[in-house]
């Protein structure tokens, strides 16, 4: 005996030093998910192997769940030590009696032994062996809790679903904390037989298998008799569900960059992304089969993307679905007018109220001509905005210079498409050119932002980019074209000043665009075929403006307006100064503005750093000297867009600054004629 006795523990130790070591975290490696802002699920990825496996722990479901499974499965569990030996003896006893496994005695930490360490032979004594082998070491190794976690995590469910996230996902729709007591004791039975009692095969049986769930609840005191009753009437469709697949484009792009991540965190908004995607998906039905959206909602503070929607349909080939058209280069059509007044109103050649000629005009071998086809004749810079007018837009940056405004563009960080074989015309104030849906929404949040351009930031696990100083505007014009804008008329289904929008109609009728902001969000909305097509009928005004509007108001949007920066000039076109009142009235109409060549700022040159002694004391710097050449008396000179002093006639002046820093410096004569310098003062 005393040799058996010592045997037996030379035997026990070889036994388990022949197994394996025990890789719990191998198991866990399932699929890849991605998140929103606030960890909500936006898309998951299946694994290598085709599963449906999501991370999840006892916090992620309902207590009430966990009750009724360690009532079914395991109500030793807190006391036990990974066996259930008493349980184990009971089912002994029963095979013995029957000559069949009438209960298998397993606990959960031996059915998570189990799936950690399958065995080859599933109801043999040897592998029950292993499973008590196993359990023995996971309890030593892991709490309840992580124990809990592994069978949450790993149980199977019925085809490719394994644990209790996937499969509350599948079969209902929902995380596992929301289900009703119906659906938590479905989920409790399904790992007992997950081929057997799968609702979409066998109905009945999976009613069968969960009733008994809810009797043994009952008789557990986890319920009462009326609740018991109630969840056994519950119905059950039977039909799996297909997992959410959320701002698709973005998400499958996360992916595919970087496979092994198991977790992407985007500043997506869910709820946001989900009703936006609804939103274009109803809108694109009543255009035509080949249609299609995109969408981009940005928060203009952080410059993080709140929403983004690539297409009506990721996975419908009619529409391309799989392109995500925010990327894709498109004519904007007037939406970059903005930016035109911008940067006239930044120059100091124009102001919200200057007036601007809306007749028949020819540059060159170009005549422009406005959307109906009619003129207006004199109007303001505000209502030619605000009515989206083609010949004053065309007017300004022939001003203002076409190579100019690009360099603009291009410098605020927008990849712009234009040909090769010729220069940048006039034709690009009304579209001529390619650029994206995302560039354009930056664009305008730059405008929100006074000027300052965000980089766009979609991913909350990623280091953010480098910040970088991008200006489409200076405040003080960034703000004119706010107030401009927030004026536009709105469409039907909206009330006016709630936003500052603009749309854009291209050539064709082949894209059309609206994109709006307040000072808290800006959104930019796109319409048109992914092959370019043409799209009868296809006008902002009437097809994206409301769209636009839909969104803002589904967003929750503040409508607070910009806030006016110091300086702005408020007045009617009679109080402004004279040069202001009227563009280049009785200036010829020349391509690329040369006659405004005539007029130089001598000093300060440009890009010059002058030494004011602003470091020091400020209040005993030296003035600047502003010296002009050319031009014709009188002259305004203009600061940060601000007028210094009247009209002289002189060609010199002085400015004091009131700190360091960059500074516009801008003089106009009284031909309308402009000239301007970016100094550094210090």
């Amino acid at each position: 005996m005393s040799v058996l006795g010592l045997g037996v523990p030379a035997v026990w130790e070889n036994y388990l030093s022949s197994l394996p070591p025990l890789d719990t975290q191998a198991a866990l490696k399932g699929s890849a998910v991605a998140v929103d802002r606030n960890g909500k699920l936006l898309r998951a990825f299946t694994t290598a192997d085709g599963r449906w496996r999501l991370p999840v722990s006892t916090t992620d479901v309902d207590p009430r769940y966990l009750a009724m499974l360690l009532a079914y499965e395991d109500r030793r569990f807190y006391s036990h030590h990974g066996v259930d030996w008493r349980s184990l003896a009971r089912a002994a006893v029963q095979m013995l009696r029957n000559g069949r496994i009438v209960s298998g005695g397993s606990t959960i930490t031996m059915q998570v032994a189990r799936l950690v360490d399958p065995p080859q032979e599933q109801r043999s004594l040897a592998a029950k062996l292993r499973q008590i082998v196993r359990a023995l070491e996971l309890e030593r190794t892991h709490s309840k809790a992580e124990i809990l976690d592994l069978y949450l995590a790993l149980a199977p469910y019925g085809g490719n679903l394994e644990g209790v996230r996937a499969a509350s996902i599948s079969w209902f729709g929902m995380e596992p904390r929301r289900l009703s007591y119906a659906e938590q004791a479905l989920l409790v039975a399904l790992p007992q037989a997950p081929e057997a009692r799968r609702p979409d095969r066998d109905l009945r049986a999976a009613l069968r298998a969960r009733d008994r769930i809810l009797a043994r609840a009952l008789g557990s005191g986890l319920m009462s008799a009326q609740e018991e009753a109630a969840a056994k009437h519950e119905t059950l469709s039977g039909e799996r569900k297909p997992f959410p697949a959320l701002a698709a484009h973005a998400t499958q792009a996360a992916h595919l960059a970087d496979p092994e991540r198991r977790s992407l965190q985007f500043t997506i908004d869910q709820r946001l992304q989900q009703t936006l995607e609804q939103l274009v998906k109803e809108s694109v039905e009543r255009l035509g089969s080949k249609v299609t959206a995109a969408m981009l909602v940005i928060d203009n503070a952080t410059g993080e993307v709140l929403a983004h929607v690539g297409s009506a349909d990721h996975l419908g080939t009619e529409r391309a679905g799989a392109i995500d058209m925010t990327l894709a280069l498109r004519s904007p059509g007037s939406a970059l007018k903005p930016f035109i007044y911008a940067l006239a109103f930044e120059s100091g050649i124009a102001h919200p109220e200057t007036l601007l000629d809306d007749r028949p005009s020819r540059y060159g071998q170009y005549a422009p001509e406005n959307f109906d086809l009619t003129f207006q004749g004199q109007v303001t810079a505000r209502r030619a905005l605000q009515n989206s007018l083609n010949v004053p837009a065309v007017e300004l940056l022939n001003e203002v210079g076409p190579a100019r405004f690009l360099a603009r563009l291009r410098n605020a960080g927008a990849t712009i498409a234009m040909s090769d074989e010729a220069p940048a015309g006039l034709a690009i104030a009304l579209g001529g050119l390619g650029i994206s849906l995302r560039d354009i929404a930056r664009l305008y949040a730059g405008l929100a932002r006074k000027g300052d351009v965000p980089d766009l930031v979609e991913r909350r696990d990623l280091p953010p980019p480098p910040r970088r100083q991008q200006q489409i505007s200076e405040p003080v014009a960034a703000w004119y074209v706010d107030d401009v804008l927030r004026g536009a008329p709105p469409p039907m289904n909206a009330l006016a000043g709630g936003i500052a929008f603009k749309t854009g109609t291209s050539y064709g009728y082949r894209d059309a665009l609206a994109i709006g902001f307040d000072r808290k969000i800006t959104i930019a909305v796109w319409f048109g075929r992914a092959d370019n097509g043409a799209v009868p009928g296809l006008v902002a005004r009437q097809v994206a403006a409301p769209v636009l509007f839909d969104a803002f108001a589904r967003a929750g949007a503040s409508y607070e307006p910009i806030v006016p920066p110091a300086n702005v000039i408020v007045s009617t076109t009679a109080g402004l100064p004279p040069p202001l009142r009227h563009l280049r009235k009785d200036a010829p109409k020349t391509v690329a503005a040369a006659s405004t060549a005539q007029l130089k700022i001598a000093y300060p040159p440009d890009g010059a750093r002058v030494d004011l002694g602003l470091k020091g004391q400020p209040q005993a710097a030296s003035a600047l000297a502003l010296k002009a050449q050319g031009g014709v008396a009188p002259f305004i000179w203009m600061v940060n867009g601000v007028p210094v002093g009247t009209p002289d006639l002189r060609r010199h002046t002085q400015w004091r600054p009131d700190g360091s820093g960059f500074a516009r410096v801008s003089v106009i004569d009284a031909k309308g004629a402009s000239d301007s310098v970016v100094v550094r003062l210090e």
